[in-house]
């Protein structure tokens, strides 16, 4: 029971609960105490036990890689530079990683989530590595673990999307490079719109319709006019520069009018989701800051219970 408190509310709101409902007297310190413990087990059985799907995978299987930041506490940002006016920080970032399929379509024929289908594996872990090192960085690790638990490799079709952060491409390609890249196509749209507005300001109307006419152009798969128009302001605004920069580098993740033929997904509402879903909701409430130990101890109990392994934990435990 304080897995699950644990896992989906406040340790203040856990405590409460195990007392209105189940008539279980813990103070918050002990519902704290436990549900970090349970969620450090976890997080090492994540690592050291990595089961096969049992059965074929679906024809075709999505993973996306996304990150959000948690708030800390002070003694874990030492050193660490932040977005703070200062150069300080006040989080650090979490890293999410989400296997999904998406055999359903929608009423104009689009890949829909299937219902159950989406597991999560997260920490606060970086995915840098360098030419040095001996072994992959801990978040690669940890979404190769995930694939493997849900036969991604095996998949006739994989597909990986992400945002156009560098580092998920990196490891994208380094560890399924047979994958299929896709960059978001809302954020790829935001990217147009955030360039209107630093054009022609945030309520311009006349910004408004050239980020339509750009909207436009990235759905119908013209990218060579799209970046004719992003050039035409690159000279005097840096925006302009940046976006131009960021659909030159992902053309070939922004195939949308291909790859809808193909009936993929071009969306990551799911990771989208799963950040909030995952982290946001339970870690990042006001008041909060966590240590590092306590926020992947959360994290990996919250996993386990929105992925629909809490159960097979705990048999495995007993045995």
């Amino acid at each position: 029971m304080v897995a699950r408190v644990g896992a989906m509310v406040s340790f203040e709101e856990g405590s409460d609960l195990l007392a209105n409902l189940a008539g279980v007297t813990l103070d918050v310190k002990h519902v704290e105490r436990a549900a970090e413990a349970l969620g450090a087990e976890i997080a090492d059985d994540e690592q050291r036990r990595v089961e096969p799907p049992r059965g074929n995978p679906p024809p075709t299987l999505y993973l996306g890689m996304d990150g959000t930041g948690i708030p800390m506490r002070p003694a874990e940002l030492l050193g660490r530079r932040g977005k703070q006016t200062d150069g300080s920080a006040k989080t650090r970032e979490a890293k999410l990683c989400a296997v999904w399929s998406a055999e359903g379509r929608d009423e104009h024929g689009l890949a829909v989530r299937d219902p159950g289908s989406v597991t999560y594996s997260a920490a606060i872990e970086s995915a840098a590595s360098d030419d040095t090192d001996e072994d992959y960085p801990a978040f690669a690790q940890r979404v190769r673990r995930e694939a493997q638990r849900r036969g991604f490799e095996h998949a006739s079709r994989q597909v990986i999307l992400g945002d156009g952060a560098s580092w998920i491409w990196n490891l994208a390609s380094e560890h399924f490079p047979q994958a299929i890249q896709i960059v978001d196509r809302f954020h790829a749209k935001q990217h147009l719109s955030d360039t209107a507005k630093a054009i022609w300001g945030a309520d311009s109307a006349l910004g408004r319709d050239w980020a339509a006419e750009r909207h436009a152009e990235l759905d119908n798969g013209d990218l060579d006019a799209l970046l004719d128009a992003l050039r035409v302001h690159q000279a005097t605004e840096p925006e302009a520069r940046r976006c131009l920069d960021y659909v030159d580098r992902n053309r070939r993740r922004m195939r949308y009018p291909d790859f809808h033929r193909r009936g993929l997904c071009t969306s990551t509402g799911v990771l989208e989701a799963g950040c909030k879903v995952v982290v946001a909701t339970r870690l990042k409430r006001a008041g909060m800051h966590w240590t590092l130990r306590g926020a992947n101890a959360i994290l990996a109990l919250r996993c386990a219970k929105l992925s629909g392994r809490l159960a097979a934990f705990w048999q495995h435990r007993a045995a």
